[in-house]
């Protein structure tokens, strides 16, 4: 595959969280956050996106979110759970990111806000159709997912450098 070729990252913040008595990084999906993850798991399996990868916060809430999700999907791409993305900023992300394998096309990252959203600001430099009002009108709830595409390596991924493409959300 050719650095040059377009790639997409979908940026997908968990589902909603229960709060019972354990820490921030244990609390699971409240039963509202399991429809929503399946859901949106559908909605992205409709995206057609073939993905190579899917880069999950190791939170019990992104797993289970990710492990609901891709139920939907015909292929089921690659899974790392990586440390780094849980309470990560924009900057540390896009850190993650630019670590992505130049073989991999298409990834799907599941994480947290204010992380997720900050990004998906940061990175689309430009949008299509109404999906940044769509964004900007919704912010970024759980569940909800942005798929922004680019071109060049994952080393080149930057503020600014991509294009928002697309912006889903759960119906409240």
């Amino acid at each position: 595959m050719s650095v040059a070729e377009s790639r997409r990252i979908v940026l997908f913040r968990h589902a909603k969280a229960d709060w019972p008595q354990v820490t921030d990084h244990e609390r699971p999906l409240a039963e509202r956050g399991r429809k929503d993850a399946a859901e949106a798991g559908l909605r992205l399996a409709d995206t057609a996106i073939p993905f190579d990868l899917a880069l999950c916060s190791t939170s019990t809430r992104t797993r289970e979110t990710w492990k609901l999700a891709v139920q939907g999907f015909e292929h089921r791409p690659k899974t790392v759970y990586e440390e780094r993305v849980y309470e990560a900023s924009p900057g540390e992300l896009i850190a993650v990111l630019n670590e992505t394998p130049d073989d991999v096309r298409n990834a799907v990252l599941i994480g947290h806000n204010p992380g997720i959203q900050g990004l998906a600001d940061i990175l689309g430099g430009a949008s299509e159709g109404d999906a940044r009002d769509r964004m900007s009108r919704r912010g970024f709830p759980a569940a909800a997912f942005a798929v922004l595409s680019f071109t060049g390596p994952w080393k080149s991924l930057e503020p600014g450098v991509a294009t928002l493409v697309d912006y889903w959300a759960p119906s409240e």
